[in-house]
């Protein structure tokens, strides 16, 4: 997988909404990402992120989004408007909204009416394991991340240029079988 490219995976959480101080301070709060839980990218394709993906990363300038658009900022860490942190079920986030940004007013209302329960991450992938297994299929442990954001999604989807780089890395390991099958034929036959 190209490490220069930048991918997104989804997460069904459970988003909650919590208002403080006569509901003059409000927060979107929930897991982001979830450790140790295989996702099927494609039948037979799984991936899942390993509780030390984010060790290195949450120092980062980390924007929390609206549908992973950069325009619709909902919260930052270097403001002090997003808190992010890893424990043992996954990479938990709190975004405190601006009561004075209607988009981020009306993304609250969404989430906390239930209309809105879902999130998704955008990160690089600086280290993972590959297993080609016995069966046919294929896991992916994503072990470290370079995290640029965290959004809050309508419908969060697994990034269609991500699936499709893992396609080509399996594509091309079952041609690297192929040709290693063939040249143990060839040998045979010799």
């Amino acid at each position: 997988m190209d490490r220069d490219q930048k991918v997104t995976r989804s997460v069904h959480s459970e988003l909650k909404t919590r208002a403080e101080q006569d509901n003059t301070e409000m927060f979107i709060e929930g897991y982001f990402a979830v450790f140790n839980q295989q996702t099927e990218l494609w039948p037979g394709a799984f991936e899942e992120l390993a509780p030390e993906a984010f060790n290195e990363t949450l120092g980062n300038d980390v924007r929390a989004l609206i549908n992973h658009d950069t325009t619709l900022v909902l919260g930052r860490n270097k403001s002090g408007s997003l808190e992010l942190k890893a424990d043992s079920h996954g990479l938990w986030g709190r975004v405190k909204i601006n009561p004075n940004d209607s988009d981020a007013v009306n993304m609250y209302e969404r989430v906390k009416r239930g209309d809105v329960d879902q999130c998704s991450f955008g990160f690089n992938i600086l280290q993972e394991d590959t297993q080609f297994r016995d069966d046919g299929t294929v896991k992916w442990t994503i072990r470290k991340v370079d995290l640029h954001e965290v959004s809050v999604c309508t419908f969060p989807a697994y990034a269609a240029t991500g699936v499709q780089a893992r396609k080509a890395e399996v594509e091309q390991h079952k041609e690297r079988q192929m040709q290693q099958r063939k040249q143990q034929l060839k040998a045979r036959l010799k």
